[in-house]
């Protein structure tokens, strides 16, 4: 069953949304290279506390951590951990929020320190795909024109569209129907209705698009070992032009 929001729900959910926003912006002002992604953790917890929200994430089907942070060919659902992030790495840190019986989501790649030519473009690439799937999320339109929109960007551009890993629906549940893959074909799959909230979230490889699982039972790692790149954001369905909720202004302004 895929819900319908109300515009009351909705507003709740663009709280949420704010509050993951500004969370990751906090957390990207001290990424750099000596710094541990527990310590990243450590500062999302307490500032969304600070809002009066609840981290999303922490306890989610038993995870472990309120964010996930995942570092260079780890394309998801890393472990913070004593890992000292070192210059030239990525890390993607995916972060959740709960708050008045509604999830927030949110992720974002960022560099650490100064990356390489590569690294960067893959970083934009994936980034860019992202608003390219957002253009798609238009009432009337189907599921296939978010996945078609990504996957043809970024395969025309050499890189690879993790196929096992999708976006979701969300509201009073982190993940709800429908599924939202980053490929597909234009004209199938779920038929998209105005006040639908979903998550669209490229997760692109810089080589093969296959990825295996950490022993860990959580962590999505390229095959090749080649980088990966991540982001996120929240999108309501509407006739037109769709609505972005979160949004990586915060992050961007830092720089």
């Amino acid at each position: 069953m895929i819900g319908i929001k109300t515009e009351e729900e909705i507003a709740i959910m663009r709280e949420n949304a704010l509050m993951v926003s500004q969370t990751l912006a906090e957390v990207g002002k001290i990424i750099a290279p000596g710094v541990t992604t527990k310590e990243l953790d450590s500062v999302a917890e307490k500032y969304i506390r600070s809002l009066g929200a609840e981290p999303g994430f922490l306890g989610y089907e038993g995870y472990p951590a309120t964010l996930c942070t995942s570092i260079n060919e780890v394309v998801v659902h890393g472990f913070p951990s004593d890992r000292k992030l070192k210059e030239g790495d990525i890390v993607s840190v995916d972060c959740g929020t709960k708050y008045r019986g509604f999830y927030g989501d949110s992720a974002y790649t960022f560099p650490v320190g100064k990356v390489s030519e590569g690294t960067k473009a893959l970083l934009d690439a994936t980034k860019a795909s992202l608003y390219k799937g957002i253009e798609k999320a238009v009432a009337g339109g189907r599921i296939g024109d978010i996945g078609e929109a990504v996957q043809s960007y970024v395969e025309s551009l050499g890189y690879g569209v993790v196929r096992e890993m999708v976006g979701h629906g969300i509201g009073h549940n982190m993940h709800e129907s429908p599924e939202v893959p980053n490929y597909g074909r234009h004209g199938h799959g779920v038929k998209l209705k105005d006040g639908m909230v979903i998550c669209i979230e490229p997760m692109i490889t810089a080589g093969r698009k296959e990825i295996y699982l950490d022993d860990n039972g959580w962590g999505i790692i390229t095959a090749d070992g080649k980088n990966a790149a991540h982001f996120e954001l929240t999108v309501v369905v509407r006739k037109g032009t769709p609505e972005v909720l979160s949004t990586f202004e915060f992050i961007e302004k830092n720089k």
